[in-house]
């Protein structure tokens, strides 16, 4: 059973019993934060070297697992939580009831796995497991945590019966319908033995005599590099399923039917334009999306996205008002009531069954928005953007070449979809890459100079983004250097430095190197004679001195500072040396003084 099959519904097309187990997390890479209150008298030691409180291991990955139950007259309802003391309110229960189960346009017959994405309610306590905070810091910027959403995983059967009155029987989970709520607290018990989801090691994780190999990417992976894991030469018999990515999906079976606007595409993600993916299911749409937000990666996405949107969501009116401008965010629906609610959307991708992996669908083609009246339209790309880049056409040979002799017998055949992917991603990436690298090096040039800190100064301010001055360094610095893509890049910068995305990145850029100079300013400090100063200043001056510097130790610690562990061990040294200089009444009152 993968991580993502832990979710489990049922559809609309509704029978007189319908069950679902429905699993709810907080986005964490694949790892995830705890949000319900743990019983106090369940604390164990769990034999790993770590003192836990129980259900500790599981709530790092998952916050719970629901079954959800239809009934004709009573509707759905979430009959169990699990494990039982995790919290969530009416309004969370009723956006998992309904995203749980596929629009009964659908027609999802056999096995369909998706996934889904909602708000949080407002007020929730913070998490308990600070431990995670730590681990979060190692995560490339588009896996970090996401504490203000709760993501679901579904997987849902359904087979003909003619016994019942809407002909349809859902039987999710099999395992769990046979041997019921003990089997589904045996599964939770598994994960509650796992390893912490520590970002860079490799990691064994055992559920139900199933055992999977997996490693969480980290920030200092090379981006575009894919950290697979490989068994070694010697079979090892205990590991059942290799997981090569925890996050990224099949990129060219997402883009396959559009892979000739996937260049226009980027550009609207990029931009964080206002973009709807109108699928036959939610397992179309929630794949696209996500391989929408992918595509600019590893630039983060910073809007909103629902990888699967209903006219129930709590947040419909919101995202169909005609008031105001679409706001920015990415909708995976599947309702043909969507058809006409969002023919006011600017940008709306409308795909048909994806094909097989290797296959390649007709292309759809650019429209008019007019053009769009029902979901029945033709599939295409509804918009009236004009892109501001040139189409690059060699991608587009490369991913049309899916015809390739073999070496051995000089018969064709068809390039695995694995390989498209990768030759997709890495032109993503390079694209991504040419157009942030510009900007990476104006922001750099905003550093103060290492030689005008001072460690009795506070650390010198950043200086402020310019866009005129920095759109002055594209004509010698810009990405002609590193793409072959021509057109209006100027114009594409423009329109960037305006969106949600910039907002987000320079966000992220500007803390990390706010945190840059703070450590630099710890790290002057340290090569400070620190014992001479006090010999020169007054009690009082000393007093603060100290105070001051355990702050700043406290900062470090608490903001994760790129402090080597060495310097923090030498200003330790130094406050330590000060507090004895001092005479003993201070020493007691220092030593016991927390850092405030």
């Amino acid at each position: 059973m993968a991580l993502r099959g832990l979710a489990h519904s049922g559809p609309n097309s509704r029978g007189p019993s319908e069950e679902v187990v429905a699993a709810a997390e907080e986005r964490r890479a694949p790892a995830v934060v705890p949000v319900g209150a743990v019983r106090e008298d369940d604390e164990e030691d769990d034999g790993r070297g770590r003192g836990l409180l129980r259900w500790d291991g599981f709530s790092a990955w998952l916050h719970c697992v629901c079954v959800v139950g239809f009934d004709l007259e009573l509707g759905q309802a979430v009959e169990v939580i699990y494990p039982q003391h995790s919290k969530l309110t009416d309004k969370e229960k009723t956006n998992i009831c309904y995203l749980s189960f596929p629009d009964s346009n659908s027609g999802c017959l056999g096995d369909t796995q998706f996934c889904f994405r909602f708000r949080q309610s407002s007020g929730r306590r913070v998490s308990l497991h600070c431990l995670l905070d730590q681990f979060d810091k190692d995560l490339p910027v588009y896996l970090k945590k996401d504490p203000a959403y709760f993501y679901g995983y579904v997987y849902f059967r359904q087979v003909r019966d003619k016994t019942l009155k809407r002909g349809y029987f859902q039987k999710i989970a099999p395992e769990y319908f046979e041997k019921s709520e003990p089997y589904l607290e045996a599964a939770c018990n598994d994960v509650d033995q796992w390893p912490a989801p520590v970002p860079g090691k490799t990691l064994h994780l055992p559920i139900m005599g199933v055992v999977m190999k997996v490693r969480i990417p980290t920030c200092h992976d090379k981006p575009g590099t894919t950290q697979i894991v490989q068994l070694t030469q010697q079979a090892n018999t205990h590991i059942s399923v290799i997981l090569p990515t925890v996050h990224e999906v099949d990129l060219f079976r997402c883009f396959c039917p559009v892979f000739l606007h996937s260049q226009m595409l980027w550009e609207l993600v990029l931009l964080g334009e206002p973009l709807v993916v109108m699928a036959p299911s939610p397992s179309e749409s929630s794949e696209t999306v996500l391989a929408l937000i992918n595509c600019i990666s590893p630039l983060k996405y910073v809007s909103d996205f629902r990888p699967y949107f209903t006219i129930h969501d709590s947040e419909f009116k919101e995202y169909t008002t005609r008031t105001q401008a679409p706001p920015s965010v990415i909708l995976g629906v599947t309702n043909p009531f969507f058809a006409k609610t969002l023919q006011h959307w600017p940008h709306i991708i409308r795909i048909g069954d994806l094909k097989p992996a290797g296959e390649i669908p007709k292309q759809v083609k650019v429209k008019k928005l007019k053009n769009l009246k029902t979901l029945d339209s033709k599939p295409g790309v509804y918009t009236s953007y004009k892109p501001y880049l040139n189409r690059d056409e060699e991608i587009i040979k490369q991913l049309q070449k899916v015809l390739i002799v073999s070496s051995f017998k000089g018969v064709q055949q068809k390039r695995p979809s694995e390989a498209q992917s990768v030759i997709l991603r890495r032109y993503f990436l390079e694209l991504t890459q040419s157009f942030i690298i510009p900007l990476e090096r104006y922001v750099a040039s905003l550093m103060p100079l290492q030689k005008s800190i001072s460690p009795w100064k506070s650390p010198p301010q950043l200086r402020q983004f310019l866009p005129e001055e920095f759109m002055k360094t594209l004509e010698k610095t810009g990405p002609q250097l590193t793409s072959r893509i021509k057109g209006d890049w100027i114009g594409l910068y423009r329109h960037f430095l305006k969106s949600p995305n910039f907002d987000g990145w320079f966000k992220t850029r500007r803390k990390e190197m706010t945190q840059k100079l703070e450590a630099l300013h710890l790290e002057a400090l340290c090569e400070e004679d620190l014992l001479l100063w006090t010999q020169k200043h007054t009690e009082v001056e000393t007093v603060d001195l100290v105070l001051k510097l355990k702050n700043k130790l406290l900062q470090a610690d608490r903001e994760h500072l790129p402090v080597k562990p060495e310097t923090m061990e030498k200003l330790r040294t130094h406050i330590d040396a000060i507090i004895f200089a001092l005479p003993e009444d201070l020493q007691g009152i220092l030593l016991k003084t927390g850092m405030t």
